[in-house]
């Protein structure tokens, strides 16, 4: 096993760096004039936009449910789907309410954020299964994945004013490597979860203004209804099994009150 594990890593290791390709426009946002690739990045491939004068004037902020694009995830399941789509709700929420002030529903004088899934690249349980053995045998933090067992995860986003005009936008997409810090998960969609954090983490850098310091959370927090912001039993449990697992990691099924109100918006 070791033998096998060091021979997947020394034919895997010149995919470790290798930065996610641009995923076509999918004609979510309201506009793509404007957006720049950032040249910075290791591995998600990141192109924005920001006017600063527009997000600075948006203090209060609506968080729209996160939607999927026809035709982003053909091959998973609508449930594994919407786990996704809520993870994201989570993360962004969790992101923004530390830059903006969140309110629950649509008021005057609110902006608004919203994301669309633009594609779900699945994950291949079996060979996340294989990748977790194999990684008993290979010290050091870095692991490794059987090519085509890895998933990826493609977001668009995007910040509008009260008035409806576009502040800051965001094309991100990344791909799981076979060689690095990509957890192998059981679940289908186990790097497309893994990827909301990060994924969050940039909405939060691209649609708050420069000046815009982090500021504590609200109380009470208005992402309660997503669950904690810190999960302990995800750490501990890739620990143990060398496998990211959802469920220790806070994902669940996305709350009533947080899910678009009709199928169309999804």
């Amino acid at each position: 096993m070791r033998r096998t594990s060091l021979i997947l890593l020394a034919t895997t290791a010149g995919l470790a760096a290798c930065q996610t390709a641009p995923v076509a426009d999918s004609g979510f946002l309201s506009g793509y004039e404007g957006l720049t690739p950032r040249t910075d990045t290791l591995r998600a491939s990141i192109r924005e936009r920001r006017d600063e004068a527009l997000a600075g004037g948006v203090e209060r902020l609506f968080i729209a449910p996160t939607v999927a694009v026809p035709g982003a995830a053909p091959n998973i399941s609508p449930a594994d789907v919407d786990l996704v789509l809520g993870e994201i709700d989570r993360q962004v929420c969790f992101e923004l309410s530390e830059r903006f002030t969140v309110v629950p529903s649509p008021e005057p004088g609110a902006g608004t954020a919203r994301a669309a899934v633009t594609a779900i690249r699945p994950t291949n349980p079996a060979g996340s299964g294989i990748s977790a053995a194999a990684n008993w045998f290979v010290p050091g933090p870095i692991g490794v994945r059987l090519p085509g067992s890895t998933g990826g995860l493609a977001v668009e986003a995007e910040l509008l004013t009260a008035d409806g005009r576009q502040a800051a936008a965001l094309a991100w997409a990344r791909n799981a490597t076979a060689v690095g810090t990509d957890d192998p998960s059981l679940s289908p969609v186990g790097d497309a979860l893994q990827f909301a954090e990060p994924f969050g983490d940039q909405v939060g850098d691209t649609f708050a203004p420069a000046d815009r310091a982090v500021r504590p959370i609200a109380d009470p927090d208005p992402c309660a209804r997503f669950g904690s912001r810190s999960q302990v039993g995800g750490f501990v449990a890739g620990a143990v099994t060398g496998l990211y697992v959802p469920q220790a990691d806070g994902v669940r099924a996305r709350p009533a009150e947080a899910a678009p109100d009709t199928p169309e918006d999804r």
